[in-house]
C-alpha cells in the first residue's frame, strides 16, 4: 500500500498544501486549539508590535498537519510584514542560506520547515545570522579565501520540527520562544470542521462534523481532508449537504473506521491478534505478514496504534492490548487482559 494515498496521513505534499491555503485562519484570535501556544505566542507578538522591534525567533514543535506553518504566516500577518518560506531539505549549502538571508528586508519573517533537517555548514551560518544578524560570505578558495561580513537587517526566524530531539542544542538556544503543539480534542477538531466547511461552501451538520473530528486522529489537516471527502460524496451521491448519511458513506469508502484506523492499521492489529495470538512478535515478521516495509509499519502505523493504546512495544516485540481484540470484536484472551492489567507480557 502507498502510504501517500492515506486519506488519514498527517504528512501533505506541494498540491495539499495548495488546497489547505484557502481553510487556514488568518489571525491568531481564528485559530481553534491550541490555547496555551496561542496565547504566549500572541503575547509576544503584542509585545514587539508595542515596541516597534521583531519578536524573538520562533521555534514550533510538534506532529504534522497541527498548524505549525499556519500559525507561521500568522505571525507575518499579525506583525504585517512578508514571510519567505524555505525548509531544511532545500538548503544543502550555506551559500543557499546566505542568499536567502541576504535578500530580507527589516522586520521580515523567515520559515524554515523542518528545520532538523538544515544541512551542518547552513546551520553553523544561521547561529550568527540569529544572534548578530550577520553572515560571513567566503570569497575564494584555498589560503586566498577572503572572508567578508554582511550585516543584516533585524528579522526574525520562524523554525518548525516534527523532531525537536535532534536540533542541536546551539540552535535551539537562540529562539527566545518555543511552542509544542499537540494533538487536538474533538470539540477543537469539530469546531475546525464547521469552519471550513463554511469556507468550502458546505453546510454540515452537526452530527457530521462531530463525526468528521471523531474520526481525524486528532490532527486539523486530516479533519479538513476528510471534510472534502465527504464533500465530494454528498454532491456525487447525495443531497449536496454534509450530513450524517453523507460523513458516514464518505468514510466508509475510503476504509476510515469510528476510531480513525484505516485499512494499514487494521492490517496490523489483525496480524497480531489472529496471525500471532496477540504476540509479541517482531517488527520486522509483523511487516511481512501485511505485506509493507518494515519502515511504513513502524512510522506510519504504530503511532497512532500505540497513542490510542492499541498495541505496546516492548523488549520481545510488539503485543496487541486487549482494547486492540476488543475494537476487531473478538474477545481477548485471559492473558491479554491480565497484560493490559498487570503489565505483563503474553504470548
Amino acid at each position: 500500500m502507498d502510504d501517500e494515498a492515506r486519506v488519514v496521513d498527517a504528512d501533505a505534499d506541494a498540491i495539499e498544501r495548495s488546497k489547505e491555503a484557502a481553510l487556514r485562519p488568518e489571525t491568531l484570535e481564528e485559530f481553534v486549539g491550541q490555547r496555551v501556544v496561542r496565547e504566549q505566542l500572541g503575547l509576544v507578538l503584542s509585545a514587539a508590535v508595542g515596541r516597534g522591534t521583531p519578536p524573538d525567533h520562533v521555534l514550533l514543535s510538534g506532529p504534522p498537519g497541527l498548524g505549525k506553518t499556519t500559525l507561521a504566516m500568522i505571525i507575518a500577518a499579525e506583525l504585517g510584514t512578508t514571510l519567505r518560506v524555505t525548509s531544511g531539505p532545500a538548503i544543502q549549502h550555506a551559500g543557499d542560506l546566505a542568499a536567502i538571508l541576504s535578500s530580507l528586508d527589516e522586520g521580515d519573517v523567515l520559515f524554515l520547515d523542518e528545520i532538523h533537517r538544515l544541512a551542518r555548514p547552513a546551520e553553523e551560518m544561521l547561529y550568527l545570522a540569529m544572534e548578530d544578524f550577520r553572515v560571513d560570505v567566503v570569497v575564494g578558495k584555498g589560503p586566498g579565501a577572503t572572508s567578508i561580513p554582511l550585516s543584516l537587517p533585524p528579522f526574525t526566524v520562524v523554525g518548525a520540527t516534527t523532531r525537536a530531539g535532534l536540533l542541536p542544542a546551539p540552535l535551539r538556544d537562540r529562539f527566545g520562544f518555543t511552542g509544542h503543539l499537540d494533538f487536538y480534542e474533538d470539540d477543537e477538531l469539530r469546531a475546525i470542521v464547521v469552519r471550513s466547511a463554511s469556507k468550502l461552501g458546505l453546510s454540515i451538520a452537526h452530527d457530521a462534523a462531530h463525526e468528521i473530528a471523531s474520526r481525524s486522529r486528532g490532527t486539523p489537516r486530516i479533519a479538513n481532508r476528510l471534510l472534502r471527502r465527504v464533500r465530494d460524496w454528498a454532491e456525487v451521491h447525495g443531497s449536496g449537504r454534509g450530513d450524517m448519511e453523507a460523513a458516514q458513506a464518505a468514510l466508509d469508502v475510503y476504509e476510515v473506521d469510528e476510531r480513525g484506523l484505516d485499512r494499514l492499521d487494521r492490517a496490523v492489529l489483525k496480524a497480531l491478534c489472529l496471525r500471532f495470538a496477540g504476540g509479541p512478535v517482531g517488527l520486522s515478521t509483523l511487516a511481512v505478514t501485511v505485506g509493507e516495509e518494515t519502515e511504513t509499519v513502524e512510522t506510519v502505523a504504530e503511532p497512532f496504534l500505540v497513542r490510542e493504546g492499541l498495541m505496546s512495544r516492548t523488549p520481545r516485540g510488539r503485543i496487541a492490548t486487549a482494547d486492540a481484540w476488543h475494537h476487531l470484536g473478538l474477545a481477548p484472551p485471559a492473558e491479554a487482559v491480565a497484560g493490559d492489567s498487570g503489565g505483563r507480557l503474553f504470548g
